[in-house]
Parts: C-alpha cells; sequence; structure tokens
C-alpha cells in the first residue's frame, strides 16, 4: 500500500523571525559589549531556527490510518473523503465549520482536505487538515480506507461464508 507523506513547512514570512529576532536581541545587548551582544544574537538566531524547525507539522498516511500532527485517526474510521480548493477550504474554515471539528490549519496554505470521522466513541465530526496537495492526500486516504473496507469484506466472508462460492 502506497504511503503519503508532506511536511507543513513555515511560510517565507516566517523565516524572517531568525534575522530580526538575532538583530533585535544583539542590538539591545550592544552597550553592553560587542561580543555579548553577537554571541546573544547567533543564539537567538539558532534557537528561532530550531523551534520553527520542531513546530512544522507532518501529515502521513499509511496502513494504519492518517496521523495529522500529533494527532491519529485509524484508517477503519476513515469517512467520507473531500479534497478543498482554496474557496470551499475558506468556507469550510468559515461560515460551515463547526465548534467540535478538528484542524490542522496553516493559514499560509490555502487549500485542505476534509476528513469524515466514523467512530461513535469519537464526538469529532471530521478533521480539515490544510495540505499543498489536496488531490494526492484525499487519494491515499481513499486508498487506505478502500484497503481496510475490502480487509474486513474479506474476513467478513471467510466467518460467513457469504457470498457464498461456486
Amino acid at each position: 500500500m502506497s504511503t503519503y507523506r508532506e511536511r507543513l513547512s513555515p511560510s517565507a514570512a516566517m523565516w524572517l523571525l531568525p534575522p530580526v529576532g538575532a538583530f533585535m536581541a544583539g542590538a539591545s545587548l550592544f552597550p553592553l559589549g560587542i561580543g555579548l551582544a553577537a554571541g546573544v544574537a547567533i543564539a537567538v538566531a539558532v534557537a528561532v531556527v530550531l523551534a520553527l524547525l520542531r513546530t512544522q507539522p507532518e501529515i502521513t498516511v499509511g496502513p494504519a490510518g492518517l496521523r495529522a500532527g500529533k494527532a491519529f485517526l485509524e484508517a477503519e474510521h476513515l469517512g467520507e473523503i473531500e479534497a478543498l480548493d482554496a474557496g470551499a477550504t475558506r468556507a469550510a474554515l468559515g461560515p460551515e465549520l463547526r465548534a467540535d471539528a478538528w484542524l490542522l490549519q496553516r493559514s499560509w496554505i490555502r487549500t485542505a482536505v476534509r476528513v469524515e470521522v466514523r467512530d461513535e466513541a469519537d464526538t469529532t465530526p471530521y478533521w480539515v487538515v490544510s495540505t499543498r496537495h489536496p488531490a494526492d492526500l484525499a487519494g491515499a486516504l481513499i486508498r487506505c480506507r478502500d484497503a481496510v473496507d475490502q480487509e474486513g469484506q474479506a474476513a467478513h466472508s471467510e466467518q460467513t461464508g457469504w457470498p457464498p462460492s461456486s
């Protein structure tokens, strides 16, 4: 079974944070000495870069299901799957949004996928996951869901003997 993997990297504007933060830290400490200011500026720049890299969520689809950031939805609980273009994403995150939906949303990514949750024990009706490749993610999720559905049907057929073999 094929897998899907995407990292939601920070926007281009967010990469301005390390140099701006380094400059601000260095400038504020410059009166205490150029060595101290340079050292703190470098430390701040490195810390901000590491924070940006560490906090970027990853979306993966595998045989077990969908992992979006730290959340996981098992394959057997995947319901209807819909790739959303920019307009549909705006509507899904605006007037159509339910308060009990689960979101992995990045404002600089204009497209998403909506995944219905088919789990009676879960009160979350659906997930909306930002992605730069909604058709690819939706396709991987559909293949994952269909593979689980086929396995369940095969197991049911073995247990019940239905459909009868000729």
